[in-house]
Order: C-alpha cells, then sequence, then structure tokens
C-alpha cells in the first residue's frame, strides 16, 4: 500500500477520533450503563420489592387496562408495558386528543393496577435517553451523537487501515513503558478485542434513527407523509377516527392468545388505539426478551369483539433488517450472561475511546519546563473534564437520588441537575488547573487528573455504604435475598471506584516525578 495513503488516513484517523472522541466517550459511557438500565432504576427507588420471575403479565394487563379506564377513559390511545422478571412494576400511558385533562398522562403501576408509592426519579432512563440525546431539544442532541457515530465509523475503518500489526499488537499490553507506549497499547487491544462489537454499535445506531438523519427517501416515496411510512414498516400505527362508544375486550384472552402463536412468548407492550370506541384496535407485541428483532412480530386484534385483525409481522427485507439492528443495538433480547457480554464489549469500547484521546495528548505533550501549546492544553483539560469528571457525575446523580428529599418538587430534574452540576465542576476544575498548569510553573498537568480521580473513587467507593445508611436495601440485605439487580450496582460501582483509586496513586507518582516521553509509532 502506498506509505503516503497510511499517513493520510493516519491523519484521519487521529483528528477524526479526537474532535469526536469526547462526545464518543459520554455516548458509551452512558450506553453501557444503559444494559443494566432496569437494575440502576430498581436501585434508585429502594421501596419497591425486588423483580420476581413468575409474573402473570395477562393479569396484570387486565388490572392495568382498569387503572386507565378510570383515569383516561377517552384516550385516544392507551400504553400498557406489564411487569416482567427485570422489573416488578409495569407503566401505563395515556394520549388524549379530545375531552378535559390533560393531554398525556403516565403512571407506574404494580400488578394489580395500583400506583407505585416510590420517590420520583428518570433512574436508569436519565443513562439510556442521555446515550442518543443528550439531554438536549431532541433534534440537535441526536443529530450531534449521529455526526460523532460517523466519526466513530470513520476512526474504525481508518484504525484497521493504519495498524499494520493489528492482530499482532493485540496480544501486547506493556502498561511498565512510559504513558504514550502504553495509552497506545490499551488503545489497541481494548479496540480489536470488540471490534466487531464496535462496528455494529456504531452502524446499528445510525439506523435506529435513519429517519432523522436521511429522510429525504422516504419523504420523496411518501411525498412527505411520514405517518404512512411508519404504518406500512410497522414501526407506527395511525389512530383510527372515533365510530361510537363501545366497550373494549378484555385482554387476558387475547394475550394467552398472542403467546400461544408466539411459542409462549410473553408479551412486552399493549397499544390500544381509540379505547372505548366501536373503532378500537389492540396491537400486541412480544416481550424484547423473546427474539432479537425489536418489537417483531405483532398481533392485531378488533378491540370489541376481540376478534384478530391481523398479523403485522409481513415486514420486507428492508424492515427485517432495521427491526434485526434495533434489537442487536438495544440488547434486550439477552439474557444476562450475553447481556454482560455487551456490557463488557461497551466498557471496552469507553476506554478504546479514552486511550486513544490519552494517547494524542501524551504524544504532544512538552517536556518538564516547555510551555504547552494552547491546543493540547485544552485537548488536556478536556480530557480530564470527560475521562474522569463524567463518571464522577454519573455517580453524583446516585448520590443525589438517596441524599434529596423524598417529597421534593421536581425530584427527578433535580437528580439531573445534580449530575450536571459536578460535571461542570470538574470542567471548571480543569479548565482552571491547565490554564496556568506546566511543571514549570509549579503544578504538574497530573495534578488535575489525580484529585479528580480522588474524587470519582470517593464518589463510588462510599456509594454502598451511603445506600446502606440512606435505605433499607444495603449490600448485606441484597445480596442475602438474592438480589442481585440492586446488589450489582453497588459492587460495580465499588470496583469502578478501586479502579479510579488506583489511577489516583498513578497520577499522583507522576505528578511527583514526571515520566520520560517515548514517542510511539502505530
Amino acid at each position: 500500500m502506498n506509505p503516503s495513503f497510511r499517513q493520510k488516513i493516519a491523519v484521519l484517523h487521529d483528528w477524526g477520533g479526537l474532535v469526536a472522541g469526547w462526545l464518543l466517550f459520554a455516548v458509551f459511557l452512558t450506553g453501557t450503563l444503559s444494559y443494566c438500565r432496569q437494575e440502576i432504576s430498581l436501585w434508585m427507588r429502594p421501596e419497591l420489592p425486588a423483580a420476581s420471575a413468575s409474573v402473570d403479565a395477562a393479569r396484570a394487563a387486565d388490572k392495568m387496562a382498569a387503572r386507565l379506564n378510570d383515569i383516561a377513559p377517552d384516550a385516544a390511545r392507551w400504553l400498557i408495558i406489564p411487569p416482567d422478571p427485570r422489573n416488578p412494576t409495569g407503566s401505563v400511558a395515556a394520549w388524549r386528543d379530545r375531552g378535559g385533562g390533560p393531554r398525556f398522562l403516565r403512571e407506574t403501576l404494580d400488578a394489580e393496577g395500583r400506583p407505585v408509592t416510590a420517590r420520583a426519579t428518570m433512574g436508569g432512563d436519565f443513562f439510556y435517553y442521555f446515550h442518543f440525546d443528550l439531554h438536549m431539544p431532541s433534534f440537535w442532541g441526536r443529530l450531534l451523537v449521529g455526526v460523532a457515530t460517523g466519526g466513530l465509523l470513520a476512526a474504525l475503518v481508518s484504525g484497521v487501515i493504519i495498524h499494520r500489526r493489528i492482530f499482532t499488537d493485540f496480544f501486547t499490553l506493556r502498561l511498565n513503558k512510559a504513558p504514550p507506549r502504553a495509552w497506545l497499547d490499551a488503545h489497541n487491544l481494548t479496540a480489536v478485542t470488540a471490534l466487531p462489537y464496535h462496528f455494529m454499535i456504531g452502524y446499528s445506531g445510525l439506523v435506529t434513527l435513519m429517519v432523522l438523519y436521511l429522510p429525504w427517501g422516504i419523504d420523496a416515496a411518501y411525498r412527505g407523509d411520514r405517518a404512512a411510512y411508519f404504518a406500512e414498516a410497522a414501526i407506527a400505527r395511525a389512530i383510527p377516527p372515533p365510530a361510537g362508544p363501545a366497550a373494549t375486550a378484555p385482554l387476558g384472552p387475547l394475550l394467552n392468545e398472542a403467546a400461544r402463536r408466539w411459542g409462549g412468548a410473553p408479551p412486552g407492550r399493549i397499544e390500544i388505539f381509540r379505547p372505548n370506541d366501536r373503532a378500537a384496535l389492540i396491537e400486541i407485541s412480544p416481550h424484547e426478551s423473546a427474539g432479537l428483532a425489536y418489537l417483531s412480530p405483532k398481533m392485531v386484534f378488533a378491540g370489541v369483539s376481540g376478534d384478530s385483525a391481523s398479523t403485522a409481522d409481513g415486514l420486507g427485507p428492508a424492515g427485517q433488517t432495521r427491526a434485526v439492528l434495533y434489537g442487536l443495538h438495544l440488547a434486550r433480547f439477552a439474557d444476562w450472561p450475553l447481556r454482560w457480554l455487551f456490557a463488557l464489549s461497551g466498557a471496552a469500547g469507553t476506554l478504546m475511546i479514552a486511550s486513544g484521546l490519552l494517547l494524542w495528548t501524551a504524544k504532544r505533550r512538552p517536556a518538564a519546563g516547555q510551555a504547552w501549546r494552547p491546543g493540547v492544553r485544552f485537548a488536556e483539560g478536556l480530557n480530564v473534564a470527560t475521562l474522569v469528571g463524567l463518571p464522577a457525575a454519573c455517580a453524583a446523580l446516585l448520590w443525589a437520588n438517596r441524599l434529596l428529599p423524598v417529597g421534593l418538587a421536581e425530584r427527578a430534574a433535580a437528580e439531573g441537575l445534580a449530575f450536571f452540576a459536578v460535571w461542570a465542576a470538574a470542567g471548571l476544575h480543569a479548565a482552571g488547573s491547565h490554564a496556568a498548569g506546566s511543571h514549570a510553573a509549579g503544578r504538574p498537568p497530573a495534578a488535575a487528573w489525580r484529585e479528580q480521580c480522588a474524587a470519582a473513587a470517593t464518589l463510588l467507593i462510599l456509594l454502598p455504604g451511603m445506600n446502606a445508611l440512606t435505605s433499607a436495601q444495603d449490600l448485606t440485605v441484597t445480596l442475602g435475598a438474592g438480589d442481585w439487580a440492586r446488589a450489582g450496582v453497588d459492587l460495580v460501582a465499588l470496583v469502578c471506584g478501586l479502579g479510579f483509586a488506583g489511577l489516583a496513586v498513578y497520577f499522583g507518582r507522576r505528578a511527583a516525578a514526571p515520566a520520560l516521553q517515548e514517542k510511539p509509532s502505530c
């Protein structure tokens, strides 16, 4: 291969990875946490019982429909999600297009259809939504994440091209070497270990939001009628116009019939369009653990008679491909061993991005006594604020969940404010440390790393103890009861905290005696 071509690709890899890297680190970290979305949500609501493997979804759905009939009988659409083995509660939502009351309402219910009394929190949903919309107005947040994901795919392809010894380097890890060489080995190892996963998660992430990123073909084919596209692709069903009052059929027999046709797969999502009306339709989707494809197949019943209207699984090749890629990205089909494998692959991707960012600055860091170039200093500060400040902010969200008053108004939003406040504080600390920071000025750059790693370690290591002081769900209780969902949050926090403590020691030694630079080659 032409060496000049490889050199050009190396420049693309370096700068493309750098520009998108900080945002990609945030997306990968929170996306990896999203694999444990239900478990984190359960930890953040200690008032709830542990999840149970024995759930009668059909009975629970009827109870939850009765609750909707009490609070929103005139809604245009109901959504029911029954409890499942990972979640002891279910949820209902209703949308109105007429009548009095709010246009949208949502409640969390137990298996008996009773509203759940638990602290207000976004739970694991905070990380899930952040990883694709950054809690920004949805268009802009998702657009930024899409651009960064394109950068990820470009970095992966260019990385494969420029690393001539990519599989040899997979077996090389020299952590005892100077930082540039150690970061390069770590970058190669974490990249190659889960390389198929990195490509899959990047490409499938783009596919899940393809209508946002590439709407022009759909608009041309459907003449701007996106509702028609969503209906034909079995993504969303149009709400039928009202036809007159009529009682909606019980859900239990319909759910049992759907489960029979799906070979015993339990229902996971029930949508009732125009409930309590002669035009009502009931659309049932299997539980996400039932298959690889996301929300496919679906069964549709006439809402009044309960007769089977259609089976909405006749997707074409493009629709089936999208459903499978969507399911792969979410990994909700996976049982716990496979879900842990996905989570470990996501952690490898997070470390791949972090080590790449560290390698970029390590190769350009000035020798002791020399002045920092402004761009390198800026990148170093962003590295500190992102690679350490963001995990600390994630821990701060869990602390806020326990320390904020349970009856506080807008409590879920206050937890989010705690997350962003700690992250902003980490950014200000990193900026202040690197604004005047050179070893000649008396404050080595590694000092900021040491201080923030120590802060993150403190928040994470003390989290199980703080949980024990503020709830009845401490590790001795959850481990004794076999409640691995809640115990896992405490244990993972403890392990990550010990990792940051080790980094704090490492950067403390570097601050006292900066290591000599060693220029690595790819």
